[in-house]
């Protein structure tokens, strides 16, 4: 367990270091950059969700004016994919998706480039698309990828189903289902569905890539994950990753659609057809919807086994994973939420299977909250439902249920005291909207007759990071010569403020002033330390740790050359107010200015050198799943939580208004305050878009119909709640930095069936799908439908 201490710069508020850059606009994005000689590109994308390319006709575009390079598939044999390697740079022979880049073209401006596009000529034969994942699921002849079993894979995780449009399943299996159902008093079902949403960064994806002499690479990008880009980078092409530099200088938001790599090589063939030239694509907002992936879209079906006391006997749940075209990170979604699907409850008898099913739609990848927001939709309505057949409160059924000290996860991991408290969480929230138990039919008959109701609602959730089982973090220290320091990091801060709890846990170890610490913007894979990736809520545990270790590693340092010194062991040291102090003379000490670059006797001599600190920090003890029952451990840390809102409801209409929020997590450690408060109102803000209004829309033949801001609606200032009621529980995890968990994904994940569970509570309603817009408020309220299968 951490040490418990005081901390001088570790839990308080201190402003973003990065903020000045970017309120005066000295923040350099990919679309800022402009190299020598540099080109513009344009893609060519399919009008068709599913067909075959007949033939393409580049000349036109090749002999326009200005036009320097351009591609078609043909051109290009190369795989990339990032643990199915299943996707090409450009679609060859077929596409998969209404969208898909078919062409590109390089030119000397971006104008020539999109006129050059368009004289670029198709001829498609058109294939009848699998829209529907439930469909595809099924088809064995209709087959997205009948190649599948000839791709590559990562064989310790992932279980491709050739002959069908499988690319993955997770099972857990835990205890005896069908006992469990048999002991069961009662046993309810329902099916539950999400859609497919776009991210919406600010900031869409951008790349300048020069593919230089010697095949030496160099790569702007708009990226989460700088050392990912480049090692698919190098297995796409098979180049040793010393020729390949990847720079990411400020990112305008990612929220997961920036975690792998998507226009890099694209970029890179264009530049490599220009003789080397430099080139730049930044997607359009239509390529960001309708080209670039989405998140997952999800339908999957809970049976749940329950005794008259509330006790939960058996669960069991399908899950379908809408991956769309291309298995991406649609694959490690499946499963990292079919070892969660449980959620954060008890289950002696737990049967899972989550799929990844290959459709004809934008391909999904990484989202905030890694396909937890999706399955805690139904999860969490799933478990109102549950009291509801009970006649229960669902506060008190889910005490009864909450996973707890001594229980075991769905993988059969132990749960201990530091793992965290769901039910602290669930009692912070229930409290702060005044829980009072259900609602009478009488009270509520009287309430719909005022034409404006009021509901409240809560869900819980947890998320562990999904990552691999070596995932590791490092960092470098550099004192400059007067005692400053400069911290290089590879996790890049695209809006989640990684950089100041950082510079604050330097701060901390070393006792120097937050205004002393410079961290290195622009991660550049030449420069930095390696990391994994700026994903899965784990670089403040992990990261930190690093940080902590390279401190640690220049205090070494320096306690070694004042021992020197004063003629004394290295571990008769403290360090405090910038100096190294002898503890047995506290007369005694070294300015760390005196030492940053060697010290220096006064007859010339001079030890030491210029002192740098360098940390690594690695997950340890985790293991893969098993193929057959999912038994192991893949969590490093669990983060619990719990939202509770409060609605009111136009009758009328059904328009409604969450009045009140709060949400509470179990951090581990508050870092900084004013940071974690903003990660959590920016993510429940972002819940609130996807559970209100968020949605891809595609009509019959597999055409995105709402691919803008006019027809694909994001929240506005007028559906942010009044209140906000952030907390933090701090249950110290045993293997994070000052006992600190991840919390940047998790305020997303259960704030749409709070809101359902509150709509339920107003209306006696029942919501199934996301999102929940005012015109289904309405319908579920002028025309009930309840499904139960009671025993």
């Amino acid at each position: 367990m951490p040490e418990k201490r005081e901390y001088k710069y570790i839990g308080k508020s201190y402003p973003r270091l990065d903020a000045d850059e970017k309120l005066t606009g000295q923040a350099r994005y990919v679309a800022d950059i402009v190299l020598p000689g540099m080109l513009y590109a344009k893609m060519l994308t399919s009008p068709y969700a599913h067909a075959k390319i007949k033939s393409i006709d580049v000349e036109k575009a090749k002999s326009l004016e200005g036009v320097v390079a351009v591609l078609t598939g043909e051109d290009l044999d190369y795989n990339v994919g990032l643990y199915l390697v299943d996707k090409r740079i450009l679609a060859r022979g077929k596409v998969r998706y209404q969208g898909e880049p078919v062409a590109a073209v390089a030119a000397e401006t971006l104008e020539i480039a999109e006129k050059a596009v368009r004289l670029i000529e198709v001829e498609y034969e058109p294939l009848k698309p699998l829209l529907d994942v439930e469909e595809a699921f099924n088809e064995r002849e209709n087959l997205v990828h009948p190649d599948l079993g000839s791709y590559s894979y990562l064989k310790a995780a992932f279980y491709p189903q050739p002959g069908t449009n499988i690319c993955h399943v997770t099972k857990i299996r835990k205890g005896d289902i069908e006992k469990g159902f048999s002991e069961a008093d009662i046993i309810v079902e329902r099916e539950y569905n999400n859609p497919s949403v776009q991210h919406v960064p600010m900031e869409t994806h951008g790349a300048i890539v020069q593919w230089g002499i010697g095949d030496k690479v160099l790569i702007y990008t708009s990226a989460q994950s700088p050392f990912t880009v480049r090692n698919l980078f190098c297995h796409t092409f098979k180049l040793p990753h010393q020729n390949v530099r990847v720079i990411v200088p400020y990112v305008g938001g990612g929220f997961g659609g920036k975690a792998g790599i998507h226009l890099e090589p694209l970029v890179a063939c264009l530049s490599h057809a220009a003789g080397g030239r430099p080139v730049k694509l930044i997607a359009t907002r239509e390529e960001e919807f309708n080209t670039l992936p989405c998140r997952c879209g999800l339908k999957f079906k809970i049976k749940t086994g329950l005794k008259k006391d509330g006790k939960i006997t058996a669960q069991k749940l399908i899950l379908l994973w809408s991956a769309g075209a291309y298995a991406d990170y649609a694959v490690n979604v499946t499963r990292a939420s079919g070892y969660s699907a449980g959620g954060p409850y008890f289950y002696e008898n737990l049967y899972i299977d989550s799929f990844a099913v290959y459709t004809n739609q934008v391909f999904g990848t990484a989202y905030r909250g890694f396909g937890h927001v999706e399955l805690f939709w139904g999860l969490e309505r799933h478990m109102d439902f549950c009291a509801k057949n009970l006649n229960m409160d669902p506060y008190e059924f889910r005490k009864i249920n909450l996973i707890k000290p001594g229980d075991t996860t769905a993988t059969q991991e132990p749960v201990v005291d530091s793992t965290g408290s769901v039910r602290k969480c669930l009692d912070a929230v229930v409290k702060a909207i005044e829980w009072r138990g259900n609602k009478t039919d009488s009270e509520r008959e009287k309430e719909i007759k005022s034409k404006k109701v009021r509901g409240k609602g809560f869900a819980v959730l947890h998320k562990a990071p999904a990552m691999p089982t070596n995932t590791s973090s490092s960092c470098v220290i550099k004192m400059n010569e007067n005692g400053s320091i400069i911290l290089n990091i590879s996790s890049t801060d695209y809006g989640n403020g990684t950089y100041t709890p950082m510079a604050q846990v330097v701060a901390e170890e070393l006792d120097i002033p937050l205004s002393k610490i410079h961290v290195a913007f622009e991660t550049d894979t030449d420069r930095d330390p390696y990391d994994w990736q700026t994903v899965a809520s784990r670089f403040t545990p992990m990261g930190g740790r690093a940080v902590v270790n390279a401190c640690n590693n220049l205090k070494n340092k320096m306690a070694a050359v004042a021992a020197q010194v004063f003629n004394c062991s290295p571990d008769d040291f403290i360090f405090q107010d910038e100096k190294v102090i002898y503890k047995n003379d506290l007369t005694k000490f070294i300015p760390y200015s005196q030492l940053a670059t060697g010290y220096v006797f006064p007859n010339g001599n001079a030890i030491g050198g210029p002192l740098i600190g360098v940390g690594v920090y690695i997950a340890e003890g985790l293991t893969h799943l098993d193929k057959e029952t999912g038994k192991g451990l893949p969590a490093f840390n669990w983060t619990f939580g719990a939202h509770a809102v409060e609605v009111e409801v136009d009758t009328e209409t059904g328009e409604y208004q969450v009045l009140k929020i709060a949400s509470a997590f179990d951090v581990g450690k508050v870092m900084n305050y004013a940071s974690l408060k903003g990660q959590v109102i920016g993510g429940v803000v972002q819940g609130l878009g996807t559970a209100m209004c968020e949605r891809y829309v595609y009509d019959s033949q597999g055409r995105l119909i709402n691919k803008t801001f006019t027809d694909n609606k994001i929240p506005t200032a007028k559906d942010i709640p009044n209140e906000f009621i952030p907390i933090f529980i701090e249950t110290a995890h045993d293997k994070g930095a000052y006992g600190a968990r991840g919390a940047a994904e998790h305020p997303m994940i259960s704030v749409a069936p709070a809101i359902g569970n509150a709509l339920r509570d107003a209306l006696d309603i029942e919501l199934t799908s996301m999102p929940i817009r005012a015109e289904d408020v309405w319908l579920a309220l002028n025309n009930k439908k309840v499904l139960v299968d009671s025993k």
